[in-house]
């Protein structure tokens, strides 16, 4: 009896954590985001709902941000229309949300080039959450912090459409 007891009480202890308000799932019932434009100029994300601006952000990009990108390990962030094709939610950057790159396009000016485009483009947090990201140093994705991707993950479903602009 005890030992059952102790499973009994272990399992709640477990549930009661998982509703605490330290989970990174958070939940939004806010209006639909239509669609996602990053300006890659500006270094700001806006998470739109129809022509109003929901929530905007401070990001970073990867670590040679200039032009679209052309080939694995450009370190560029891509350009163009994409939308979002995939949720991790056990990303080592915390959580993310996958950018469909590369698209038909990207792959063959990759050809091109004699390379491969590379893949694994994200929107997503940042490794370590203590260290402040303070310039573009992903290998292409979109950073944001730790608190904001838990925002973002909440609000954008997948096949939400993405505009990456110069």
């Amino acid at each position: 009896m005890k030992r059952r007891n102790f499973i009994l009480g272990g399992t709640a202890l477990v549930a009661l954590g998982a509703c605490s308000g330290d989970s990174k799932f958070k939940r939004y019932s806010g209006p639909q985001v239509t669609y996602v434009v990053v300006n890659k100029g500006d270094r700001r994300m806006y998470l739109m709902h129809q022509d109003k601006v929901l929530e905007a952000y401070d990001i970073r990009l990867g670590f040679a941000p200039l032009g679209h990108k052309a080939h694995e390990g450009d370190g560029r962030t891509p350009e163009g229309r994409y939308w979002i094709d995939r949720r991790n939610p056990n990303s080592k950057f915390h959580l993310s949300l996958g950018i469909s790159y590369p698209n038909t396009n990207d792959r063959l000016n990759a050809a091109a080039l004699g390379k491969q485009p590379g893949g694994d483009i994200f929107i997503h947090g940042q490794k370590a959450a203590d260290k402040k990201n303070i310039n573009d140093w992903t290998w292409g994705c979109i950073s944001v912090s730790n608190q904001e991707i838990e925002d973002i993950y909440a609000m954008v479903g997948t096949g939400t459409p993405i505009a990456i602009n110069a």
